[in-house]
């Protein structure tokens, strides 16, 4: 993964490509392949959570406070909105609502490839 300075295996072996990442902002993509779909040939929602969560994850660890040393998810909501369709590349956007000395949460939008909403997802992660 390029653009965080720490290996995230998980993320790795779903695809996910890190575009871009800061403590305001990680843009992240991922392939729709058919591994990564339901009937349909739809995206399975469990793929967006992970790309989502994955992005929020790296932003709450480029957020931390001085002297903390890692970051978990305890808590996310999803709503999907649309669907993603196999062959296909969804983006995710991630930024920070709060940003705390034990707390920090996260909104990632995912947009399809014509820029339309697939999924909407809040989390929060504990600061270790």
């Amino acid at each position: 993964m390029s653009h965080v300075p720490f290996s995230l295996p998980f993320a790795d072996e779903l695809g996910i490509k890190i575009v871009s990442a800061s403590a305001t902002e990680v843009v992240g993509e991922l392939q729709v392949r058919e591994a990564l779909c339901t009937t349909g040939a739809r995206m399975h929602g469990g793929a967006l959570m992970s790309l989502a969560d994955t992005l929020g994850a790296v932003g709450a660890f480029l957020a931390l406070p001085e002297g903390s040393t890692g970051t978990t998810t305890i808590e996310s909501k999803t709503n999907f909105v649309g669907a993603a369709n196999v062959d296909t590349t969804v983006t995710g956007t991630t930024t920070p609502v709060h940003v705390g000395r034990r707390t920090s949460i996260w909104q990632t939008r995912v947009t399809s490839e014509e820029g339309k909403l697939v999924a909407v997802v809040t989390q929060t992660q504990l600061v270790l």
